[in-house]
């Protein structure tokens, strides 16, 4: 009997932009880089409640108060697909949650600079959001479904959070000397963190290449960045503020931006856990897991006591 070759039609299916399911074939390879990259994403949506929960009980209004309890209960919603996407491909949440805790799994690095001020809401909303949205509409045409379908719902309610934010800071753009100086700010700390969410140079990102050819990702690292500097190079206008970057300007002749040198030791520095808040937020995380175990533990016990009146019924 001849041979089937698993491999090519696998790519075949990638090629003609067939989903690939959980229970299809598919090479260890693409199946460690799809555990590794959406649970680096769920991670990333999880630790992504701490710098904004620390806001909630100091929104200026009841109105923003309201806004951002929904807006970090969507994102532990989103960490909830994602692991579940992640769990189809064979690895466990709670050992996807143990890779965290102990230093193993990588979440994004944006999530390591303290909010320092109201107006850092603001700012996360509009570009840190943002940023992930360039990267994240990409995802709904990933190859894997699981993780595809998982990302059509987030990028709505993602794009929810982005305009929340730009709103939040046009407010504070059209107040006083003081509220427009602490938008400026927001914005100056915020800005190089955000350029940086989309990884590394495309030269010298290692998984980049695979991952396009697989379709796990559409487009580069360094695409994405020129696309979201284009777009928010034009709405920062709207705010009558300004980008923390002398070098930024239009280029006709590329139809693009220009902008400055980002700081990569800055980039890679934070990336290893010397951050300003990598050891808190993952001290915060370890606290509310362990503090949860009784929660878990009660689900568990409820689970098996269903589970075991409905065999006793069944026989």
């Amino acid at each position: 009997m001849p041979t089937v070759d698993f491999e090519k039609i696998f790519q075949s299916k990638i090629d003609d932009d067939q989903k690939i399911e959980p229970l299809e074939w598919m090479p260890d390879a693409y199946r460690k880089t799809n555990i590794r990259q959406i649970s680096q994403h769920a991670h990333s949506e999880v630790v992504g409640m701490l710098p904004e929960g620390n806001w909630i009980t100091r929104a200026p209004s009841l109105k923003r108060k309201a806004i951002l309890l929904a807006k970090v209960q969507d994102e532990g919603g989103h960490g909830l697909y994602l692991y579940s996407a992640a769990e189809t491909l064979g690895m466990s949440r709670e050992e996807m949650i143990n890779d965290l805790h102990a230093g193993k799994a990588k979440y994004s690095s944006i999530f390591n600079y303290p909010t320092l001020s109201w107006a850092d809401i603001g700012a996360i909303g509009w570009l840190v959001d943002g940023a992930a949205i360039m990267n994240q509409v990409m995802l709904t045409r990933t190859s894997y479904g699981p993780y595809a379908r998982a990302m059509v719902r987030i990028c709505k309610e993602e794009s929810f959070h982005q305009r929340q934010g730009f709103e939040a800071l046009l407010m504070l753009s059209r107040g006083s000397k003081e509220q427009k100086d602490m938008c400026q700010d927001a914005i100056n700390r915020w800005w190089w963190p955000s350029l940086m969410m989309f990884g590394p140079r495309d030269s010298e990102s290692t998984n980049s290449d695979q991952s396009m050819k697989w379709k796990i990702k559409r487009k580069s690292n360094d695409e994405l960045r020129q696309n979201f500097v284009d777009m928010i190079a034009e709405q920062i206008k709207t705010l009558g503020m300004k980008l923390p970057d002398d070098k930024l300007k239009w280029n006709e002749a590329k139809g693009h931006y220009d902008w400055g040198e980002i700081n990569w030791d800055e980039f890679w520095e934070v990336v290893k856990g010397n951050g300003a808040c990598n050891k808190q937020r993952l001290d915060a995380r370890r606290k509310a897991w362990a503090e949860g175990a009784w929660v878990r533990e009660a689900a568990a016990a409820h689970a098996e006591k269903q589970k075991k009146k409905t065999t006793a019924s069944a026989a």
